[in-house]
C-alpha cells in the first residue's frame, strides 16, 4: 500500500519511503511495546519480503531504521535485494511509553485522559522534536537522495504530523509494512 504526499522546498529533494514495521509478536497480541526491540512474526517477516519485491527495482539510495530490533528486521529485509547496509537511528524509535511498556493495549483503554497516565511517557512535544529533528538529518545528511526509513506507528505518526503541520490526530494511522512517501 503507497499513500503519496508531495511537498517541495528548496532546489533539493529528498525523497521519503516512511515504512512502519512488520507485524510483531506483541502487535499481534495487542501488548505496548514502546522502546522494546520487538521480534517481527511470520505475518511481519512476509509482509517486509512483500515491501521488498514492490520496490526491488526503486532506485533506493539509503536504507535507515530505528534502532530497535523490529524495524531493523523490516529493513534489512526491505534492503536485501539492493544489497546495501542499513544505518539505525534512536531519532525514529517508538514513544516511550514508560509504565505503559509491556501493558495489554485494550486493559488501557479507559485511560483516554493523558492527565491519568504516568510521568514516565514521553510527551508528544517531546516526539514531535524527535521526529523534526529527523526530518532535518535526513535532509541535511541525503539531499537529492531516495532514503527508505522504517520507524514505528507513532513515530511516523509524529513525522507526518511535523511535515505537514498538522496534529497527531488528523494523521491517519499505518498500517504494518505500510509505505508513505514524502518529499523533502
Amino acid at each position: 500500500l503507497f499513500t503519496i504526499f508531495a511537498f517541495t522546498n528548496d532546489d533539493i529533494m529528498t525523497l521519503l519511503y516512511l515504512v512502519r514495521h512488520g507485524e510483531t509478536v506483541d502487535n499481534a497480541h495487542h501488548i505496548m511495546q514502546g522502546q522494546t526491540p520487538g521480534q517481527l512474526n511470520e505475518t511481519g517477516i512476509r509482509q517486509a519480503e512483500e515491501v521488498a519485491e514492490r520496490l526491488k527495482a526503486e532506485p533506493i539510495d539509503v536504507f535507515v531504521a530505528s534502532d530497535l530490533r523490529r524495524s531493523i528486521h523490516t529493513c534489512e529485509l526491505i534492503a536485501l535485494p539492493h544489497g546495501k547496509p542499513v544505518v539505525t537511528t534512536p531519532l525514529l524509535r517508538e514513544r516511550d511509553w514508560g509504565a505503559f511498556t509491556g501493558k495489554y493495549i485494550p486493559g488501557l483503554s479507559h485511560l483516554n485522559d493523558p492527565s491519568l497516565w504516568p510521568d514516565d511517557i514521553e510527551s508528544l512535544e517531546a516526539l514531535k522534536k524527535r521526529a523534526a529533528d529527523f526530518l532535518a538529518w535526513i535532509k541535511a545528511d541525503y539531499p537529492d537522495k531516495k532514503v527508505l526509513a522504517v520507524g514505528h506507528g507513532i513515530i511516523n505518526k509524529a513525522v507526518q504530523s511535523v511535515y505537514y503541520g498538522k496534529p497527531m490526530k488528523e494523521i491517519r494511522p499505518m498500517g504494518n509494512a505500510e509505505v508513505r512517501l514524502l518529499e523533502l
